[in-house]
């Protein structure tokens, strides 16, 4: 890998990217705008009859529809210059190429209960000049952050992956999730894969929607990439895709999810472990497979404690998290059913897998299952790249080499 044909601050995206901490923020959606709201097309009015008047028609609300865009701000070029000059300086910074106006859309998508939900989500459009080569769009999903304020729409700092990206001239699509943003005051579904996937196709299917009425232009290339949570939620989408024949898929030219809990037994499996080690008083009784024989007590005890190591007190997200009821109640088949997410498909499109083998924070093993099972898949190629730029190569110090590594993979943007 040649780092100088990347053209971003790694290091500085690294330590956005992993989501960690950071201080609240409101969820009124108007907080921190600039501009208005663009207009969204109207369905056409219901014909008139001989019988009387013509009545306006209200639009069915439907999974997906585009409910309103508003114009945020527009960051110039020396403002993300900056931020890389204020960098970890790990990674030798690169320069980025265009201004970027970004805008939240809000739109219909469904909760962890199939109903309808508004959620939110950021669309960062690269300034190119007249006549320039139209843009790829790049779906980017965030990492796990326990904080409103990080969601993608509302933390439009120069220095977040979602803007860096587009900087560098990909038109970059980024969904809040169901929980933050706009729907705040729901629920985050937490690692559960039929919601995570809608969140985030329902978002790309309304930015498009948004992209056609505001005459945005797109080269007409789609990929999807993202970070631990991002990386699950890119293969929960990808998986999604190819299962409903989205008319999303045509444009699809690879995912590249990383250091994710695709398998979610894997996953669990190594987190008991750790609370066994950690908490001996009740350890000695914990043993996956066997846990639905705990008492009432113990078993609550060792979900909260599960939980803990997940998801911190702190949060100002509410974190909908009954994978743990169904992992404690030793239920593989729906915890397979409903959360994994390496399963049950066959992609059409090269999956480009990353992990660092010393991730003490989602277990290696649990990529090594997603790529030794789409692979026994017999589809498009799939690889997995171990993270050695670091050592140990943990978690969060493995981000900066998975961005060189996508950004190879998906090439420079016109």
């Amino acid at each position: 890998m040649q780092w100088r044909a990347m053209p971003l601050a790694l290091g500085m995206l690294a330590l956005a990217l992993t989501g960690c901490g950071g201080g609240g923020g409101d969820s009124d959606s108007s907080s921190d705008g600039g501009g208005g709201t663009t207009p969204v097309p109207s369905e056409p009015s219901t014909p008139s009859t001989p019988s009387g008047p013509s009545v306006p028609s209200t639009p069915p609300r439907q999974q997906g529809q585009l409910l309103s865009a508003q114009s945020l701000s527009e960051i110039g070029v020396d403002s993300f210059t900056a931020a890389v000059a204020a960098g970890t300086g790990r990674i030798p910074p690169l320069q980025p190429r265009y201004s970027v106006a970004t805008y939240r859309l809000t739109y219909l998508t469904r909760d962890a209960d199939g109903a309808l939900v508004e959620a939110s989500g950021l669309v960062a459009v690269p300034k190119k000049a007249a006549g320039a080569a139209a843009s790829p769009v790049l779906g980017y999903q965030h990492a796990t952050t326990f904080t409103n304020a990080e969601a993608p729409s509302l933390n439009l700092a120069p220095s977040e992956p979602p803007l860096v990206l587009a900087s560098l001239g990909y038109i970059v699509v980024a969904a809040d999730y169901v929980g933050f943003a706009h729907s705040n005051a729901s629920a985050h579904p937490y690692l559960q894969s039929q919601a995570t996937a809608r969140a985030v196709l329902d978002m790309l299917d309304a930015a498009q929607q948004w992209r056609r009425a505001a005459q945005v232009a797109d080269n007409g290339q789609l990929y999807l990439l993202g970070y631990s949570e991002g990386g699950y939620a890119t293969m929960a989408a990808h998986r999604e895709m190819e299962r409903s024949h989205s008319p999303l898929l045509p444009q699809l030219r690879a995912t590249l999810p990383a250091a994710g809990p695709f398998d979610m037994q894997v996953t669990l499996d190594t987190q008991l472990e750790r609370v066994r080690d950690e908490y001996p008083a009740v350890g000695w009784m914990l043993s996956p497979g066997a846990l639905s024989h705990l008492g009432s007590t113990v078993r609550d005890e060792v979900r909260r404690l599960l939980l803990r190591a997940l998801v911190p007190a702190d949060a100002d997200v509410r974190y909908d998290a009954r994978f743990l009821d169904t992992y404690l109640a030793d239920d593989k088949e729906t915890l397979r059913e409903q959360n994994s997410v390496h399963w049950g498909w066959t992609p059409s499109v090269p999956v480009y897998l990353f992990h660092g083998r010393d991730d003490a924070t989602v277990p290696f093993a649990a990529s090594v299952s997603a790529y030794d099972t789409l692979r026994a898949s017999g589809g498009a190629p799939v690889s997995l790249r171990e993270c050695n730029s670091v050592v140990p190569s943990g978690h969060t110090a493995c981000v900066p080499e998975y961005f060189g590594y996508a950004l190879a993979v998906m090439g420079t943007a016109p």
